[in-house]
């Protein structure tokens, strides 16, 4: 399970000798939606966001937490490109150009 992609409440204990261990791990799986990292240590959290390859890094909730306004997506094989309103707006506008030439006077 911990290199799958659950779509459901799980929880996966895994055992490591430090949190770089456990970020290892968690880079290896072939998904990456985002992560949950529940800590008081702003630069372990900052370290978190910087070695994970994931859409978004969590800290202190779950990694299922999203806010609209907030660029929602995931890295590897966990989706292609990005939700939120700005994103959405980009996919669903179709650029085009109107041109008129007209003579000019003389």
């Amino acid at each position: 399970i911990v290199s799958s992609e659950a779509f459901g409440p799980v929880l996966v204990v895994q055992p490591v000798d430090s949190p770089q261990e456990g970020f290892s791990a968690i880079d290896r799986s072939f998904y990456g939606l985002q992560a949950g990292i529940f800590t008081s240590n702003i630069h372990l959290a900052k370290e978190a966001f910087d070695k994970i390859d994931v859409g978004g890094v969590i800290i202190n909730d779950v990694p299922t937490w999203r806010a609209d306004l907030i660029p929602y997506g995931g890295s590897k094989l966990s989706g292609i490109g990005r939700e939120g309103p700005e994103f959405a707006l980009e996919h669903m506008t179709v650029w085009k150009s109107f041109i008129v030439q007209t003579p000019l006077d003389r």
